[in-house]
């Protein structure tokens, strides 16, 4: 009985739903009580109280204190009872689940009532509610900010199948949480993980290169890095065209998709799979040499004949080479009307074609057009297809795989990395009931400067294709893991389907409040305390932790490339030669970093 008065910190003056509105006891003469030694802060917003109701315990977390505290209902009348001595002994709480015996369970099945007690929650209940994770299906990833003896854990299934959210402001430590999460999957016995990270700046291949394998853009070999090739015939049509700086109007773009899909019809024949020619679009991925295709466009675009309307009497002065991008040569037109005659059957689309030619020979795009192995010869035959990429991708013998982006052109980056998403999410969704597919073998993505994607508004693939997995990819094995720094940006709907929140320090205001619109009303509060947080703290809230919590993650070994430089270590160097900056220029033309 000694003990529980210890921890009595007052009683339930009013229950609105789950928010409990407390007035704490006269008889609490100190908000740092001392129990068993231990040194408890009564009134901390994020921390825990617990409602004794017969063999249960209910808890709460501390959202308001003060004044705000007090019931609507309630103010006018308290205030003017005693001002000064109760509006500061005030508490609100949302209450988020319950003990029975030595189980917590999220989640409410009875409700307090008036003047039942509220507790201080002692370090006996917060191994209660921190404790019984299972082994086999969580990870660690930190400690609880308020006891450094206890883990933080996360449930792996609920973290990814369930989607998860990170945000906060920059420098507040969203790459290393992100480096933390996976290698702490990576050491988890989980020997069948899969995981995509798609890094628009390269900041994880030295921090995680224990467990991933690398696919970049000139990639180093030195580095054990591999080649990323992203076979433009793979992409959906409009994606296709418009990684080529010309213009088409509705007219024209119906013809070249008429060619494309003339194209892939004749390539089935040659492929070792079946395919059924009635399931061919223009968007099918199926291999054919847009060489060849600008050839013939070009040639159809250029003929000129002996006879007026007579395709058969071509006037061709010189042969092109369509695999040198050279153009068949044609006698000019007579300007006076008669032969050579143009040809009236053309489409008006030779500017289109001499940009698609330009972006061809573009070396920066050598990755979309000239994708290695990939690559389709002009009989539209291919040494490696579909399956093989994919392979490489997914399948090799490591949990992570690295997609660094960091070496593609900006100008098709958000086109290109939507292309990327969408073929390996399409692969997973026809290859759901496949050992390989995402229901057998799941597979998280993970997306850092989400907010490049899913621009709110806006109707691009990348957008498209990731509001698809927030809403349908749970079904077929595929989780999403978001990590922005914006999240004003990112669209609402996406954002309000990651069933985990991780918030970091965020001092914008404007974000925050992007940030509680996607949380539990009740919970609305606790951001407020994000401005706060230390670099490397968060609030955890959602589907993976049992109760919101505030954890201070874990450093990884080697830090992500996104880390600040020391500049006050930086700047007390010895000035390098002036001769390095050769060596800068020489790696820029090169496009490749030293």
């Amino acid at each position: 009985m000694k003990r529980k008065r210890e921890t009595l910190v007052g009683h339930i003056v009013s229950v609105n739903g789950n928010v409990i509105s407390v007035r704490m006891h006269d008889s609490v003469k100190s908000t740092m009580p001392i129990i068993d030694g231990l040194l408890y802060r009564i009134g901390q917003i994020g921390s825990f109280l617990k409602i004794p109701l017969g063999y249960v315990n209910l808890y709460g977390v501390v959202t308001r204190i003060g004044a705000d505290a007090i019931p609507e209902s309630l103010k006018e009348f308290v205030l003017k009872e005693d001002e000064i001595n109760l509006n500061t002994r005030w508490m609100s709480l949302v209450l988020i689940g319950e003990r029975i015996g030595n189980r917590f369970e999220r989640g409410i099945t009875q409700f307090p009532t008036a003047e039942d007690e509220v507790h201080i929650v002692t370090i006996d209940d917060l191994n209660i509610i921190y404790g019984g994770f299972d082994e086999s299906n969580s990870i660690t990833v930190g400690n609880i900010s308020v006891s450094e003896s206890l883990p933080a854990k996360l449930h792996i299934d609920k973290l990814i199948t369930r989607h998860c959210a990170i945000v906060g402001s920059t420098g507040s430590g969203k790459s290393n949480t992100v480096a933390i999460m996976l290698e702490a999957i990576s050491r988890g016995g989980f020997q069948s993980a899969r995981i995509l990270v798609v890094d628009p700046h390269g900041e994880y291949n030295e921090s995680l290169k224990e467990f991933s394998r690398v696919f970049k853009v000139n990639a180093d070999k030195n580095k054990d890095q591999c080649d990323l090739y992203i076979p433009y015939w793979a992409l959906p049509f409009d994606e296709m065209i418009s990684s080529f700086p010309g213009f088409l109007n509705d007219q024209q773009r119906d013809y070249v998709r008429s060619k494309v899909l003339e194209k892939k019809i004749a390539t089935i024949g040659k492929l070792k799979s079946k395919i059924d020619i009635n399931s061919l679009t223009s968007d099918s991925p199926i291999p054919f040499s847009i060489k060849q295709l600008w050839f013939e466009l070009d040639d159809f675009e250029r003929q000129t004949f002996k006879e007026n309307r007579k395709p058969e009497t071509k006037f061709l002065a010189a042969p092109g080479d369509p695999e040198k991008l050279l153009s068949n040569k044609y006698e000019p037109a007579s300007p006076g009307g008669g032969a050579p005659f143009l040809n009236y059957q053309a489409k008006g689309i030779l500017g289109f074609l001499e940009a698609m030619k330009t972006r061809m020979l573009d070396q920066r795009f050598r990755f979309l057009y000239d994708p290695g192995e990939l690559t389709p010869a002009l009989d539209n035959t291919v040494k490696k297809d579909l399956d093989s990429l994919l392979s490489e991708w997914l399948g090799h013998d490591r949990p992570i795989t690295i997609l660094d982006l960091s070496g593609i052109p900006p100008e098709v980056m958000s086109s290109i990395s939507g292309s990327l998403l969408k073929i390996v999410y399409d692969a997973l969704f026809w290859g759901q009931n496949s050992i390989v597919g995402g229901r057998e073998q799941p597979l998280l993505m993970v997306l850092e400067e989400a907010h490049n994607y899913l621009k709110a508004g806006e109707d691009s693939i990348s957008s498209r294709t990731v509001q698809t997995i927030a809403k349908e990819g749970r079904k077929y094995g595929v989780g999403l893991l978001l990590v922005t720094q914006r999240p004003t940006e990112l669209d609402e709907t996406v954002l309000s389907q990651c069933g985990t929140l991780i918030a970091l320090r965020m001092t914008n205001k404007g974000d925050r409040g992007h940030v509680s619109a996607a949380v539990q009303d009740e919970l609305y509060d606790m951001i407020s305390l994000l401005p706060s947080l230390r670099t490397g703290e968060g609030l955890i809230m959602g589907e993976a932790v049992r109760i919101p919590s505030r954890v201070k993650f874990e450093k990884i070994s080697k830090a992500p490339k996104s880390t600040d430089p020391l500049v006050s270590k930086q700047w007390k160097k010895t000035k390098p030669d002036k001769k390095e900056y050769k060596t800068i220029v020489e790696h820029w033309r090169n496009q490749k970093f030293s």
